[in-house]
């Protein structure tokens, strides 16, 4: 056979190839190369846009999502609005821009926050609209919240006071709260029933027990609860320290004890000269020489309750010259009542005679002896000059005064009982006569120390009141009238304080002779008051026992 490939084939195939070189050559192939470089641009656009989506998704991504902070579900006081509780958590806080109630919100920027300061808004139903950039997209965000601000509190009912027998008797504070979801009391929370009610039984109460009433929102409500203690009552006479510490005065006295004319003895803790009488472990009573040692307190009390009688101290508060003296030259002026001009102030007293009740050395002090005191044994401390100065008020001066002066000495009360019921030790205050009708002569207004003693000692002397009080032409020679009367006064003032009341009456002659009758003419005026307790007075501790043996 003959072969049928050419046998000049490579030859053909180089012709073929030159041929097809020829045929690309012009407009065809510059197409080509057009649309190759087409595609490579296209390639490198793509590139770029998927670095970009990629940078885009990735900033998408990791950007903060936008949050409102500080709107729970519950409402809100006006106050948990206004102060910035709201906020907006953002990568752009700056930027942030809100409204309520479509009007304008100022917002401020802390610590990488937006935080929102509206008005005060009022109760109801409020929206918030928050405007912020939304990361990488070219449009802003909106969020928009709903929510309830509540400025009610919840409302307590209960009793302003409740009452117990002795000091170691359990009390039971109940009540309601209307609209509250905690209540607290002594500040241990106690349940609450469907209807709001509630109670707790205290088995060591404090003087006054705090109640508080707290709803969702946070309103709160707080009120005191006053714990009182009935007093025992006292049929009693006062004994300075020398005067217990001289057989002359003390043994007709403990003949009276036995006798059962007198129940108890009030015996001087630190009177009006400034003295302790008994010797003192108050470190500032042994640094300024207060301390006398008159009198054996432990010894006093011991003796006095193995027959059965109880002891009163007194305490002489602010009238002090002892530690007005030694505060006035240790530089201390603040504890010293001061006139005008920067003086001590006198006022027919002395001119280192009354120490400041409102500067807290002073007050400490005293409350210090009073609980020395109750560690002793004494039963009751009953407060004498708690008091500010008589006279004109406008001339003198108390460093550190913020209230009223009757404010400022009904507080000092409250802190001492407070010190007091610690020890079961109850406490009273010896007040003027007259501040049953003109509370701001000396500082003393009775509704409000009443709440904070147990009982007060109203000093309703014959001889102290002026012709014409209480419709009685010559009080000190009528006696009988013008106790009842003013007693009358008294127990209506004092009513509904928890607080009683237990008067001076007066073992003494000023201007008008007092024997047996005129003695026992006021202790019947106060028994025909519903008062059966009452202290005498004598300054010379010298006591009428016809006229306790003849009283009711």
């Amino acid at each position: 056979m003959v072969d049928p490939t050419p046998e000049n084939s490579d030859d053909n195939e180089t012709s073929a190839s030159e041929h097809n070189e020829e045929r690309d050559s012009g407009p065809s192939r510059q197409r080509r190369g057009r649309r190759a470089s087409l595609g490579k641009i296209a390639m490198t656009v793509g590139g770029l846009l998927l670095v970009v989506g990629g940078i885009w998704v990735t900033n998408l991504l990791t950007a903060q999502r936008p949050a409102v902070r500080g709107l729970p579900d519950h409402p809100l006081t006006p106050a948990a609005v206004t102060e910035g509780d709201v906020r907006v958590e953002t990568d752009s806080p700056e930027k942030v821009r809100a409204s309520i109630d479509g009007n304008t919100v100022p917002v401020r920027v802390r610590d990488g926050t937006a935080l929102l300061r509206p008005s005060e808004l009022s109760e109801g139903s409020h929206e918030l609209r928050v405007e912020l950039p939304s990361g990488a997209l070219p449009w802003n965000r909106t969020l928009t919240e709903s929510f309830e601000v509540d400025a009610s509190p919840p409302e307590l009912r209960l009793p302003e006071t409740v009452n117990s027998e002795s000091f170691s008797d359990p009390v039971t504070i109940s009540g309601t709260a209307e609209g509250a979801s905690r209540v607290t009391i002594g500040g241990k929370e106690v349940p609450l029933d469907g209807s709001g009610r509630f109670s707790r039984e205290l088995g060591d109460p404090a003087a006054s027990v705090t109640v508080e009433a707290a709803d969702r929102a946070g309103n709160t409500t707080s009120t005191e609860v006053r714990v009182e203690v009935d007093h025992p009552g006292m049929r009693a006479v006062h004994m300075t320290g020398l005067a217990w510490s001289s057989d002359q005065l003390r043994e007709p006295v403990l003949r009276m004890a036995r006798q059962g004319l007198i129940d108890t003895v009030e015996l001087d803790i630190k009177d009006e000269s400034g003295e302790v009488q008994y010797d003192s472990a108050v470190p500032l009573a042994e640094r300024i020489g207060a301390d006398k040692g008159y009198y054996d307190a432990r010894r006093a009390i011991d003796r006095l309750h193995d027959m059965g009688v109880r002891v009163v101290g007194r305490l002489v508060a602010f009238k002090d010259p002892v530690l007005a003296e030694a505060a006035w030259k240790a530089g201390n002026r603040d504890q010293v009542v001061r006139t005008a001009s920067g003086g001590p102030y006198n006022g027919g007293y002395g001119d280192y005679s009354f120490t400041n009740f409102a500067n807290p050395t002073v007050r400490d002090y005293n409350i210090d002896i009073a609980a020395e005191a109750a560690r002793l044994g004494f039963d009751d401390v009953l407060y004498d000059y708690v008091r500010r100065p008589d006279g004109d008020r406008s001339g003198m001066r108390f460093a550190g005064l913020e209230k009223t002066p009757s404010e400022s000495i009904a507080g000092f009360l409250r802190q001492s009982r407070e010190r007091l019921r610690e020890h079961g030790t109850y406490l009273g205050a010896s007040v003027f006569g007259i501040t049953v009708t003109r509370p701001e002569s000396v500082g003393q207004n009775i509704p409000k120390i009443a709440e904070y003693v147990d009982y007060v000692a109203p000093m309703i002397y014959p001889s102290h009141w002026g012709p014409g009080e209480y419709d009685v032409a010559d009080p000190n020679n009528e006696p009988y009238k013008i106790v009842r009367r003013s007693l009358r006064d008294w127990r209506g003032t004092v009513d509904g304080t928890g607080s009683e009341v237990i008067p001076w009456l007066q073992d003494f002659s000023l201007g008008v002779h007092y024997g047996p009758g005129k003695v026992s003419a006021q202790i019947a005026a106060t028994k025909d008051n519903g008062i059966d307790s009452f202290l005498l007075w004598s300054p010379s501790c010298d006591y009428t026992q016809a006229a306790l043996s003849a009283a009711p």
